[in-house]
């Protein structure tokens, strides 16, 4: 019976042995997968996560700053209207060759508010008396 045991611990240590190398060579072949596989991605000049998600973050911010131009942009763009208007209306009033009505729309203020208030300030009163 001692020799059965024997023989099995012996059957055991070599099972046992052989699973190591095994497991080593195992290792060993991933490792050199690994390798391989790594080259090849690096010939294909393909971009790792990381750079990846770089980018991605760039192009977001690039995107928020890019809307927050715009934005600031359409305002710039109604004030520059407005001052054009204004000085439309200007132009047209001294040439007289507005209508009352044509220069209170662009202007917000009528020609003779407008009138009065310019002789108000030069005659040196603090506000005009009298509207449209």
């Amino acid at each position: 019976m001692q020799g059965r045991g024997r023989i099995f611990d012996d059957l055991a240590q070599i099972i046992n042995n052989a699973m190591g190398v095994a497991q080593g060579a195992k290792a060993e072949a991933e490792t050199a997968l690994r390798s391989w596989f790594e080259r090849w991605l690096a010939d294909r000049d393909l971009v790792t996560r990381e750079e990846f998600e770089a980018v991605r973050r760039m192009a977001e911010k690039a995107r928020e700053e890019n809307d927050a131009l715009a934005a600031r942009l359409d305002v710039l763009e109604r004030e520059v209207a407005a001052l054009r208007a204004e000085a439309a209306a200007d132009a047209g009033e001294a040439q007289g060759g507005r209508t009352r009505g044509a220069t209170k729309a662009a202007t917000g203020r009528s020609t003779r508010t407008r009138r009065k208030t310019a002789s108000a300030s030069r005659a040196g009163k603090d506000t005009a008396k009298g509207d449209d």
